[in-house]
């Protein structure tokens, strides 16, 4: 008996019924033989994180636009928070780990440099608009792997693609495991972002609402603690009800989104990070229609993508890959003498 078998076995064991099981995967788009040791689940998650794409996050920025402090949170350390939020609430609700894990390292690979920035430039030049959910799987099927693709399973790309919003009304996962990581991802970047914002003193504590505290907690570690215990509790008991959905219980649900607005009234919209929003969306603007009008001047990989599939596609998939530090400096070298 291989190792895949012995755990997957372990699977039928520990994992709910609702729960997503290695070998009832729906399989890749491409057939692959199964592997000794290791499930479908784990081999995606080792592609991703063995990916080029996935290393470019340490130097692509959360909120704080070139930061000079090792200790502010980058796309990577916010995928890895997530990873773990993840995993916590998935043991929690006896889910399959793995598939978790390998949604939250892939979730935000699509992610353009500067922050939230890029994505709204993006979204503004090209015709069909851009989406970093949807650009993550553009990379992780098509850009990777010198264009031929990470081939990962259909459960993986479908917890990528719908673990944006926050809405009711919004489309999920088809596994309760997508739907895990769309609840870690708000609960890691809302609070870790609270705790960047009050380093960097664009924010203190005093400033956010007291019931809010009083409801999630007045620390960094005691809100994760009440949104993770509240998120494994309110989805257990659905879940009992016959109700497959990932959630939080009315009051924190209400205190969190509360939270979540705040911080973009305060911090995400704010006047100091609007102005250092202006500043990148200007570099990248400047950088697309440079690329646009010099299409010779692209990489041959993306210059190929360029001529095959127009030349929007072509050069919003050269800046999405770019890092903060790799798109200046392109900047530099084509516009500062």
């Amino acid at each position: 008996m291989n190792v895949r078998n012995i755990i997957e076995q372990r699977e039928e064991k520990f994992i709910i019924p609702a729960g997503a099981k290695s070998k009832d995967s729906l399989g890749r788009q491409s057939f692959e033989e199964l592997d000794e040791v290791r499930t479908c689940y784990m081999v995606d998650r080792d592609r991703i994180i063995h990916c080029k794409s996935f290393r470019r996050l340490k130097r692509k920025t959360q909120v704080y636009i070139k930061t000079w402090n090792d200790h502010y949170r980058t796309r990577l350390t916010h995928t890895l928070e997530v990873a773990q939020v993840g995993r916590t609430i998935g043991r929690g609700l006896g889910l399959n780990e793995d598939l978790i894990e390998a949604i939250a390292l892939g979730h935000d690979i699509g992610h353009v440099a500067f922050a939230h920035s890029g994505e709204e430039v993006l979204n503004e030049i090209l015709p069909n608009g851009f989406s970093h959910n949807e650009n993550s799987i553009r990379v992780l099927t098509k850009l990777e792997n010198n264009g031929t693709g990470l081939n990962l399973s259909k459960e993986v790309l479908d917890g990528i693609l719908f673990h944006s919003g926050f809405s009711s009304t919004e489309q999920k996962s088809h596994t309760l495991e997508g739907q895990v990581v769309k609840y870690s991802d708000k609960i890691a970047y809302v609070n870790h972002d609270i705790d960047d914002s009050l380093r960097a003193k664009i924010l203190f504590m005093e400033d956010i609402p007291r019931n809010i505290l009083e409801v999630l907690g007045d620390t960094h570690g005691r809100r994760i603690d009440t949104l993770v215990r509240d998120c494994i509790k309110q989805t257990n008991s659905n879940i009992e009800e016959g109700k497959l959905q990932v959630g939080l219980s009315k009051k924190i649900d209400e205190s969190f989104k509360e939270l979540r607005n705040f911080m973009f009234k305060e911090v995400y919209n704010g006047k100091l990070l609007r102005n250092e929003r202006d500043k990148a969306k200007f570099i990248l603007e400047q950088l697309f229609k440079y690329f646009y009008n010099h299409q010779d001047k692209l990489p041959e990989f993306y210059r190929n993508i360029s001529i095959n599939e127009g030349k929007h596609q072509g050069v919003a998939d050269y800046l999405s890959g770019m890092s903060d530090e790799y798109c200046i400096s392109i900047f530099k070298d084509i516009f500062i003498p």
